[in-house]
């Protein structure tokens, strides 16, 4: 263990025999040196993403200290910037979050900052617009999202409802290296004293009433009448069951069927570790009911609502389809089947098909392209909003199944996802056109795109510096070497950490977008390979894009780069 981290972990115990005795009793009796490394070998990073990480006591460990350094920070940032500051905080069902949200209450309380709390766990979406309906500074919204069960985390959020960006984030990060939570902790007032106060109070459910009605008014088909299709719909013992159903049975998708393993909040998610729509693990118990209930449709959402996974019958058998193809379907069926403004604007995430780049140049679309994370597409809408053009932006999308069409919400919303998902399958049922169909049908015309993502975890302070080592390694190779790599020469090379595109003939251009950590790769075969540590996860990934002859042509040239990837990380 270096002297660093014992040092960490000294102080923390130290502390708490004071502040808790209960909390440094179990500390104490933690004895695995490897445990506690990883418990105390950095502190839990604060970035524009907030706080993520898993639950247990540690200065890398998401829990009440954590969470609390992370308020007092954002808090001396909105008292430092607005006269008179209000928050909104929410929370999902994960262990812990409404007991996170409390403790963030009482420390923007104590600091003078009004507190709109939601009084019971709801999706992320219903922060981001309550944030612009009540004019609150900020908002946060506890939830890991889709992460496993022994995550939390801590999304931070501007006066317009976006998450806050690297500016922000730098400022709060400045603040939360001046707090020493231990000697704050006694400062702090308690939730009911401050409610009692005035400076914290519930918002009232007409808020979550407005959130539906506008939710329904971005219908794309402005049908509301019964439908005869049956939908199974799982929330996946996250937040979205309230809020999903009633859209859906307001515009006339009656028919729903909730797995009753998956219906209620409960943050150990027992049927899916992972319960992320993404994957089909997470999927499985509604394909079963889909089968069982001879359903047409397939709706999930992950804990906090902002991402939605969808699956649909197809030759005898229940198909999931993938983030990216949901995003071609849903711009195609937008486009044609609403009344366009002048100028649209549709936006994708820089490691998202570019499917969507061939449907916008046919229909005269203007396309931004933004680094990953949604909050630079809810800053496209911001932007747009400035000069009085937010009503262009139609349609905005990651491959990670998080999709917006609704401008009074600016985070990927699974709510507004769920409604024009059912409306979409809807209009193609009514035609006896199969939604894989349909895709195939727009792939004939634009080009046959395969996507795919793999995933490789790397744990603790070790796995930190492999995935600093890989990264660097691609990064800092000669395009002649990565091609050897690749079996197939590299064309071009994207560095959005250097902000630099460098081509094979030496060529340099600039990158004008914020500095982040992913490098992408076009081969000679015109592949596209991007590659980025996650932002949430010990995860590195590496999206794969090949765009072959038919069907089977594309996969064929896709696996093949699995495969180069794989056989290359196997040396790590």
């Amino acid at each position: 263990m270096k002297l660093e981290t014992k040092n960490r972990l000294n102080y923390w115990l130290n502390s708490l025999k004071t502040v808790n005795e209960n909390d440094y009793n179990t500390l104490a009796s933690i004895k695995d040196e490897e445990v506690l490394n990883d418990m105390f070998f950095k502190e839990l990073e604060f970035g524009t993403g907030g706080l993520r990480g898993v639950m247990g006591l540690g200065s890398n460990r998401m829990n009440e200290y954590t969470v609390k350094q992370a308020s007092i920070g954002v808090a001396k940032y909105l008292v430092s910037k607005y006269k008179n500051p209000s928050i909104v905080i929410g929370y999902d069902s994960r262990n812990n979050s409404r007991e996170y949200a409390k403790f963030a209450s009482e420390v923007y309380a104590t600091y003078g900052i009004k507190v709109h709390l939601f009084k019971e766990l709801l999706p992320t979406p219903t922060v981001s617009y309550a944030i612009r309906k009540l004019n609150a500074s900020s908002g946060v919204m506890v939830t890991a999202s889709h992460n496993p069960s022994k995550y939390n985390g801590y999304k931070v959020y501007n006066f317009d409802g976006s998450q806050i960006g690297v500016e922000v984030a730098d400022e709060v990060i400045k603040n939360i290296q001046t707090v020493d939570v231990f000697k704050e902790a006694n400062k702090i007032g308690h939730f009911d004293d401050l409610m009692n106060k005035g400076m914290i109070e519930y918002i009232s459910e007409d808020l979550y009433n407005d959130f539906i009605s506008d939710t329904l008014a971005i219908s794309i088909t402005k049908d509301f009448s019964k439908k005869d299709i049956k939908i199974v719909y799982t929330p996946l013992n996250g937040t979205g069951l309230k809020p999903v159903t009633r859209v859906l049975k307001e515009a006339g998708f009656t028919n729903i069927i909730v797995p009753k393993e998956q219906e209620n909040p409960d943050g150990n998610f027992p049927t899916c570790p992972y319960p992320n729509p993404e994957i089909l693990e997470a999927m499985q118990v509604g394909i079963n009911y889909c089968k069982k209930e001879n359903a047409d449709l397939l709706i999930a959402t992950d804990p906090d609502c902002d991402r939605c996974g969808i699956g649909v019958r197809y030759h005898g058998d229940f198909k999931l389809l993938t983030g990216n193809e949901v995003g071609v379907l849903l711009l195609d069926f937008i486009i044609h089947n609403s009344k366009l403004p002048n100028k649209p604007v549709a936006v994708r995430s820089i490691v998202s098909t570019s499917a969507i780049d061939k449907i916008c140049e046919r229909n005269n679309i203007e396309l931004v392209k933004v680094l990953t994370g949604f909050k630079f597409i809810g800053e496209v809408i911001c932007n747009l909003e400035k000069t009085n053009e937010e009503n262009r932006y139609i349609f905005g999308f990651e491959e990670s199944y998080g999709y917006l069409t609704n401008t009074k919400v600016r985070d990927k919303d699974a709510v507004n996802a769920s409604l024009i998902i059912a409306e979409m399958f809807n209009y193609y049922n009514s035609k006896n056109i199969n939604l894989i169909d349909k895709l195939y049908a727009i792939y004939d015309e634009i080009g046959y795109f395969n996507n795919s993502l793999l995933t490789y975890e790397f744990a603790g302070e070790k796995g930190s510096q492999t995935m600093a080592n890989i990264m660097d390694h691609f990064r800092n190779e000669s395009l002649n070497s990565l091609s050897k790599i690749f079996n197939e020469e590299v064309v071009v090379r994207s560095d959005y950490l250097k902000s630099i595109v460098e081509d094979n003939e030496s060529n340099f251009l600039p990158i004008n977008l914020i500095k982040s950590n992913v490098l992408s790769f076009i081969l000679a075969d015109e592949t596209k390979i991007t590659m980025r540590p996650s932002g949430t996860e010990p995860k590195i990934k590496f999206y794969i894009e090949t765009n072959g002859k038919n069907v089977a042509n594309s996969l064929e040239i896709n696996d093949k780069y699995k495969e180069i990837i794989k056989n290359f990380l196997n040396n790590y």
